[in-house]
């Protein structure tokens, strides 16, 4: 019998997960499927009981689900608990399974080009979901402090608690007044949608040079205005994709308890583009 995925979110038509996991399954002759599956907001509770009913063995799951569908599960891993979402989930006959795949997915492409985080100041821009996985990966890695900078700044002091309870030294600051410190960190990371709708990059990143790793996780465009300016200054640029496909490699671990083929998803990942 084949095993079948999916990832539930809406909107759902643009997902490059299918076409991620499906050329995994080819490269290892896998006998499974995976499918998107739109659930509008408020109907979590029926699409759950549809993909239990079709025996889902695992899902992916995406805005504006990954909160809510703490709820319906049964059992949660770490990651999961200390972010307080979920976006990969296991369905061991009925019983649900959460994971969060955001902190691995991040650190991934750092741990794959050897960049170290002991000792290193960030600049961390935005204090939503995906920065909060960040946070916690980062802590996890020994950052030296992290400076959250966010447009509303309740937002980014209460991430800054969050990254003092994990036994990281954190500051909030308004994204505004960042000013020209970008000098000032070893790594810079957007955690914003800033740069999905081709928009000026939040803030300046003058003066950075080839020792500042850059990181923006907006994927689509791959070359955001954030990014551009980071390669005229002649930072180590990474791209939003590789915490796509660090993501969805973990997830593929999750569900087959086998290494995931990199090289065949990367393919299809960037096929998508």
């Amino acid at each position: 019998m084949g095993k079948s995925f999916a990832v539930i979110g809406d909107p759902i038509d643009h997902s490059l997960s299918p076409n991620i996991h499906s050329a995994a399954f080819r490269e290892l002759n896998l006998d499974s499927s995976y499918i998107a599956y739109r659930i509008p907001i408020g109907e979590l509770a029926e699409g759950i009981e549809g993909l239990k009913k079709i025996k889902i063995t695992g899902f992916n799951v995406t805005i504006p689900h990954k909160i809510e569908m703490m709820k319906y599960l049964d059992k949660i891993d770490e990651s999961c608990s200390l972010i307080g979402a979920v976006n990969t989930v296991t369905n061991t006959d009925g019983s649900l399974k959460g994971y969060n795949t955001d902190m691995d997915g991040f650190l991934d492409p750092l741990k794959k080009r050897k960049i170290m985080i002991p000792n290193k100041k960030v600049l961390l821009l935005g204090a939503g979901g995906a920065a909060r996985a960040i946070v916690a990966g980062l802590a996890k890695e020994k950052a030296q402090n992290i400076t959250i900078a966010n447009r509303t700044l309740e937002n980014a002091e209460k991430l800054s608690e969050f990254a003092k309870e994990i036994g990281v030294d954190s500051k909030p600051i308004k994204i505004e007044d960042v000013k020209n410190s970008a000098k000032d960190y070893d790594f810079i990371v957007n955690a914003t949608s800033i740069g999905l709708k081709n928009e000026q990059s939040p803030i300046s990143l003058e003066g950075i040079n080839g020792k500042t790793v850059v990181y923006d996780i907006v994927y689509l465009p791959m070359n955001t205005d954030f990014i551009k300016k980071a390669k005229d200054e002649g930072a180590t640029i990474i791209y939003g994709y590789e915490m796509l496909l660090g993501q969805a490699i973990r997830a593929f671990e999750i569900w087959h308890c086998i290494e995931a083929p990199y090289n065949a998803m990367k393919k299809a990942l960037l096929g998508g583009f």
